[in-house]
């Protein structure tokens, strides 16, 4: 039946319409996927067919889904401006620092391995070097020990060859020697020899003629005379033999001359002979370097390095995940957006604080059918609810704003000590790689010299030999440095562009995320029109029913601090109950006043935006929220606050206390206005009550007299300014003046006596 109603005009708009939406939808869609394709390959630098697999997914699922599903249009269309929200932003900060700890963090943390690196590799380098330094250093020395060992096996052979020569020469004197030893020994032992041999001569002579006589004097005892015939043959032939003793005697004579004149001249020279080959060759040396170690210094620092990873290991990998957070990041928008779209639907209290012009338009309607009106809103009301395209932000979104600012900051803050420290430290180690690239040249002369120590003929040869060995040690010992060079890591300009993007984004999203994150209620409502429409009805009536229930706790406030004008200082509370300790505190120079309604201070700025009553003797005083709410009626007298409001009030036949006083406060009125609110007031009363009201000494000054009328403007206050005026002419609503409702009463108690003059 709906279909049969409705025109064929507006069916066929109704189908192109669906038939756009769904080709603007498809076509966003695989936009929405390429770009996300696009970010993945280009930005976070991901393989092309993840990319690609990913972007085909994507497509398949927004194509088709914003193509030919509204609600899942809806959603993505939410989605965007939820990418704006606080906890999107949140991921993006997230994201953002991940990138951070991918590029700057991790390089700082690359530079500070190389550094550790070529430490390791200078240290062992070192050792290396000293190594060698010190075989260097003992090659001098070793060469002149090899040659002096060489020049000692050439003096070897030279002495050989002499020792074989002299041997000769010795084997040939020692045969003469040898024979003079004979002939010397035979000299030395002749003697014994020949005494040996010999004996005496002359006592074996005379031993032989003793035996003779001996034996004979045995043979014949008795004529033993016979036997002495032998005595003077022993004494002639034993003379003849003691001649043959001279030749034992003569070698004692000859053997001290032939020892002192040939034998110690001759031992003396073979002697001196003998000590001319004779020479010691002594070299010593010693080189003590004790480097006992199990393991190298670079294995060490290798070791080191692990144990290091291996506890970082966790964070490492806990903070690499961080770099892939950008498919979860889309899940949560799309699920937020799904969150949002389904509070918008069921809740009415959900988002729902913008002046809409669908709720201005229902309030002229409500304004021009006589019902109450909630424009235009109070300061308090301004502070909660704003319009949709206003740069003003609401109380809750400036505290939203401020925190996320102030996270932002604090978050650009860490990144910059980050980027700068990444920075300062490749500087530092391109420094020092900068002056470390040359070589470490050692010079070392050493001279070495061998000296011959001796006065004699071979020591002369040896002199004469090593006289030619002279070894000056001028080469340098060059240690080349460029092996453990330092190359630190340079920041990768690409991800500091990434870095930058995405935190630009997040600012992005800080500064405008509020503004932005309103379209969600647009795109909403453009989508649920019946829906949105039940939301402004609930603000609506909601703003009515807090005015209602405000109305009547104000009047209540109000009766509260009339009996001490809102006084919070315990002197002037004392001086409003006492008056005569007034004057006695006004000399101590406390004054305050307050609005009576909410308690709200009265400075010197803000002397327009307070309202007071009219009513001469009155102390009532009010803002201009409480001015509104209160209907241009003055709690503490029930006379109207300014005589230029409205007039339509419920008045009693017999109430004629209420018009005398609005008699009275209009005296503070110029003569024209003065006469227009006598003419409302007789409109209002009639011709007969009002001059019942004039007829009383109360009205003299509502008597038309010209002189009364001077000595009443002598008592105008030209500082006083209408209440609705003023706010009409401050308060930006689409009507001129407020209107009040004829259906919401407000409860006036019964005046009190007029203060006398």
């Amino acid at each position: 039946m709906a279909d049969k109603e409705t025109p064929l005009w507006a069916r066929e708009k109704n189908k192109r319409q669906e038939v756009a939406q769904s080709v603007g939808g498809f076509i966003l869609g695989l936009a929405l996927a390429t770009s996300y394709g696009l970010l993945g390959l280009l930005l976070q630098g991901r393989s092309p067919w993840t990319c690609l697999v990913i972007t085909l997914s994507l497509a398949i699922f927004l194509g088709l889904g914003m193509g030919f599903s509204s609600s899942v249009r809806i959603t993505v269309l939410l989605l965007l401006p939820q990418a704006f929200s606080r906890q999107s932003r949140t991921l993006l900060l997230i994201a953002a620092f991940g990138l951070v700890i991918q590029g700057p963090c991790a390089n700082i943390i690359r530079n500070f391995n190389r550094a550790s690196d070529s430490v390791a590799c200078g240290a062992e380098l070192a050792l290396n070097q000293s190594a060698e330094v010190l075989q260097r250093a003992r090659q001098p020395l070793l060469s002149a020990l090899r040659k002096i060992k060489a020049i000692a096996v050439k003096a070897k052979e030279v002495a050989d060859r002499i020792r074989k020569f002299f041997r000769a020469i010795m084997d040939g004197v020692k045969h003469v020697v040898r024979a003079l030893r004979n002939v010397w020994y035979w000299l030395l032992h002749i003697g014994d020899v020949c005494n040996s041999e010999l004996g005496s001569p002359y006592g074996k002579c005379a031993r032989i003629f003793d035996d003779a006589k001996n034996r004979c004097m045995e043979a014949i005892p008795f004529f033993y005379h016979l036997c002495y015939i032998l005595m003077p043959f022993k004494l002639l032939l034993c003379g003849l033999a003691s001649v043959a003793q001279l030749f034992c005697v003569i070698p004692h004579y000859i053997q001290p001359f032939l020892r002192s004149t040939i034998g110690t001249p001759v031992i003396r020279l073979i002697n001196r002979v003998r000590s001319e080959f004779e020479f010691n060759v002594t070299a010593s040396h010693h080189f003590k370097v004790n480097l006992n170690s199990s393991r190298s210094l670079a294995q060490v620092a290798f070791d080191l390095q692990e144990a290091v990873n291996l506890k970082l290991h966790p964070i490492r990998e806990t903070l690499g995940l961080l770099g892939h957070t950008t498919p979860f990041l889309f899940i949560f928008l799309y699920l937020q957006a799904l969150f949002y779209r389904y509070h918008y639907l069921t809740k009415d209290n959900f988002d729902n604080i913008y002046i809409t012009n669908r709720f201005m338009r229902m309030d002229a309607i409500r304004i021009k059918a006589g019902l109450p009106s909630v424009l235009p809103l109070s300061s308090r009301e301004r502070r909660r609810y704003i319009q949709p395209g206003s740069l003003y932000l609401s109380r809750m979104e400036r505290i939203r704003y401020t925190l996320a600012a102030f996270t932002l900051i604090r978050h650009l803050l860490v990144v910059l000590i980050l980027v700068v420290l990444d920075y300062a430290i490749f500087w530092l180690l391109d420094l020092a790689r900068y002056w470390l690239q040359g070589e470490i040249v050692a010079r070392n002369p050493v001279l070495v010299s061998v000296t011959v120590h001796g006065t004699g003929y071979v020591g002369q040869i040896y002199r004469d030999l090593v006289s030619v060995f002279d070894i000056l040690q001028r080469g340098n010992i060059t240690i080349l440095s460029r092996r453990c060079l330092l190359r630190p890591s340079k920041p990768d300009q690409k991800n500091y562009l990434l870095i930058g993007l995405m935190y630009g984004l997040c600012f992005f999203v800080t500064l405008f995320g509020t503004y932005v994150k309103r379209t969600s209620r647009i795109i909403c409502a453009y989508y649920y029109p019946s829906r949105e429409q039940e939301r402004i009805s609930f603000l609506y009536n909601k703003l009515l029913t807090h005015r209602s229930s405000l109305s009547t706790s104000l009047l209540g406030a109000v009766r509260r601090r009339a009996a001490d004008q809102g006084h919070t200082n315990i002197l002037l509370i004392l001086a409003a109950k006492f008056p005569r300790l007034a004057p006695l505190i006004g000399r101590l120079g406390i004054h305050e006043t307050y609005c009576l309604g909410c308690g709200r201070p009265q400075n010197a700025r803000e002397m327009e935006d307070f309202v007071s009553c009219s009513t001469p003797g009155c102390r009532g005083l009010f803002c201009r929220s409480c001015f509104r709410l209160l209907a241009n009626t003055c709690s503490v007298c029930a006379a109207p606050l300014t005589p230029e409001g409205d007039l339509d009030l419920e008045l009693d036949s017999s109430d004629d206390e209420r018009p005398r006083l609005w008699l009275a406060s209009a005296q503070k009125l110029s003569k024209e206005k003065r006469r227009g609110f006598e003419k409302k007031l007789k409109t209002l009363l009639g011709k007969a009550r009002f001059k019942k009201l004039f007829s009383k000494p109360d009205s003299a000054c509502g008597s038309g007299d010209e002189d009364t009328d001077a000595g009443c403007d002598q008592r105008e206050n030209e500082g006083e300014v209408g209440g609705d005026e003023a706010a009409d002419n401050r308060d930006p609503s689409p009507q001129s003046a407020p209107t009040p409702s004829p259906s919401v009463h407000i409860p006036i108690p019964p005046p009190p006596p007029l203060p006398q003059k």
